[in-house]
């Protein structure tokens, strides 16, 4: 699916349906040489058995949120969590790509807290555009943001593998558009510089990168900038949430995918008058929520990422 492959009225729901894994337990993804293959689906337990280093991204939990789409948002993050604590292999940590909260409330990270750390794992998060509305701006970066930069940006390294952490959140563009703007991207320059490029780097940001849907917002506007420098990279990874449901991108040495949210599902681009909390029926809710579990093997540049829902 390229940039704009887009008809006047909405994108095309075939190029949508290419992109888009809806259900079942996953796509395994392996990354040879910096060139990704589609592997099919397979099961959670096979892939963590396979897997060198491994970690969870789970995303948009949205904790205080209570409207009929999801009347028990916290309940269903601790299905997730469940989940995860029964994984038959321990990842070694666990991302997660914002909207922690539903309001930014002291309250609502509380309840986070105590709810994620049930994980037992060490957890690194990028803030969502829900996570940074209290009044003073500051309740996420003083629970999340000591040790970064800016707005919140990082990067650390782990099992052979860089990971950067970004904000696209803090200055939304036209239409929700998200944007880094260049004191981060000059940062990520030269976070990068100097790196060989048989490292793999993961990137990893609240708001799509790439553009799925402009009209929507689900894009960044200087997310082409962010993806030049890891241009020469030959194994990239960018991971992102934001719009609730699992789409996946492969573009040159690059593979994008989106996260399912642990609270409640968005319609799928151009299939609604806006985005939003979709309802659906309460037996189809879990099958639309989920986590994602990705692994590294050192030294076959094996990247594998396999969608779970909580239920189905």
């Amino acid at each position: 699916m390229s940039y704009h492959d887009y008809h006047e009225d909405g994108v095309s729901r075939r190029r949508v349906l290419e992109c888009m894994t809806w259900a079942g337990t996953g796509v395994l993804w392996t990354v040879t040489g910096g060139v990704p293959r589609s592997l099919g689906l397979i099961g959670s337990a096979e892939a963590a058995e396979a897997a060198g280093m491994s970690f969870l991204q789970i995303s948009d939990s949205h904790i205080g949120f209570d409207k009929p789409a999801n009347p028990n948002a916290k309940g269903t993050l601790e299905e997730a969590i469940e989940k995860i604590r029964a994984m038959p292999a321990k990842p070694s940590f666990m991302i997660h790509t914002g909207d922690i909260t539903h309001l930014s409330k002291a309250s609502e990270f509380d309840d986070a807290d105590r709810i994620i750390s049930q994980a037992k794992l060490d957890v690194h998060y990028v803030p969502g555009e829900h996570d940074i509305i209290d009044e003073e701006v500051k309740l996420y970066k003083e629970r999340y943001g000591r040790g970064t930069r800016g707005a919140g940006y990082y990067s650390f390294d782990a099992g052979g593998v860089h990971f950067v952490g970004l904000v696209n959140v803090v200055d939304l563009k036209g239409g929700g558009l998200g944007n880094l703007g260049n004191e981060q991207l000059e940062w990520l320059e030269n976070d990068l510089k100097g790196r060989s490029k048989s490292t793999p780097i993961v990137l990893f940001a609240h708001i799509p990168l790439w553009t799925v849907y402009p009209q929507w917002g689900w894009g960044t506007e200087d997310g082409a900038r962010a993806l030049d420098y890891v241009k020469g990279f030959g194994s990239v990874t960018v991971l992102n949430g934001h719009i609730h449901q699992v789409m996946q991108k492969i573009e040159g040495n690059v593979t994008f995918h989106t996260a399912r949210s642990t609270a409640f599902p968005q319609p799928a681009p151009g299939t609604a008058p806006s985005p939003g909390p979709m309802k659906v029926e309460d037996s189809r809710l879990r099958s639309l929520l989920g986590v994602a579990s990705i692994s590294f093997k050192q030294g076959d540049q094996r990247l594998a990422i396999i969608d779970t829902p909580l239920q189905g």
